[in-house]
């Protein structure tokens, strides 16, 4: 499981996340990220799709795609332009510039079926999104996640929450830097930049938990845990 944390605002975090799976998106892209780009550990292209949902502002589909070409050979994969509030029209036109699919639990049950095919000419990857609030559906998750074959990485956009559920290959943390600044409010005494790195720390040091089923909890059976 490979947890990509989300772009950096500032070269301070930039630093912290040295040899760390990161997302880059096209949404809040600064130039200056080109000095760091290649001191991460990993890099998934992402468009910025959330952000364009919280900001109302629309992401160019043809200078997402040109942009994402530069990271060909370096990236993991890039995700296709998809529309998180539930246009997924919108979201099949957008995939015919590239990228592989994501699937919503907004979407028609029957689009699953014709995203799989385009997932695997498109390097394999299938992301999965939750239109928040995002709190649960594990049930959703769980039923679709058993209707993708096991030859697919299966992304889930930030679904960090939800890596119990086995079918994930790799989520994204998309307020990682932000809790750091919850640890500065709790713990004046540190800098920002120390809560930084017990941030990164932490992601370094994470043990999965697999639970098999959706009755996971204080009551749930032990059988039914795996740590990864």
């Amino acid at each position: 499981m490979k947890v990509y944390l989300a772009s950096p605002n500032t070269q301070q975090q930039a630093e912290h996340v040295c040899d760390m799976p990161v997302l880059l998106s096209f949404a809040i892209y600064s130039p200056w990220l080109d000095k760091y780009q290649q001191s991460f550990g990993r890099i998934l292209i992402d468009s910025g799709a959330y952000s364009e949902m919280n900001s109302g502002k629309k992401v160019d589909v043809a200078e997402y795609t040109e942009w994402a070409k530069r990271w060909e050979g370096h990236a993991d994969a890039f995700a296709g332009l998809d529309d998180i509030s539930g246009d997924w029209r919108r979201s099949m036109e957008n995939y015919k510039h590239g990228g592989f699919p994501t699937y919503h639990d907004t979407d028609p049950t029957e689009l699953l079926d014709e995203l799989i095919p385009m997932a695997r000419e498109r390097g394999g990857w299938i992301g999965l999104g939750i239109k928040p609030p995002r709190e649960g559906k594990e049930r959703w998750l769980r039923d679709t996640c058993d209707r993708i074959p096991s030859d697919l990485h299966v992304h889930g956009w930030a679904l960090r929450a939800y890596t119990k559920v086995r079918r994930l290959d790799s989520v994204d943390s998309t307020n990682w830097w932000r809790d750091a600044m919850m640890y500065r409010r709790d713990l004046p005494f540190l800098t920002y930049g120390e809560c930084l790195g017990i941030v990164v720390k932490r992601y370094q040091r994470w043990d999965r938990k697999i639970i098999d089923d959706d009755q996971g909890g204080l009551f749930c059976s032990t059988n039914n845990h795996t740590t990864v």
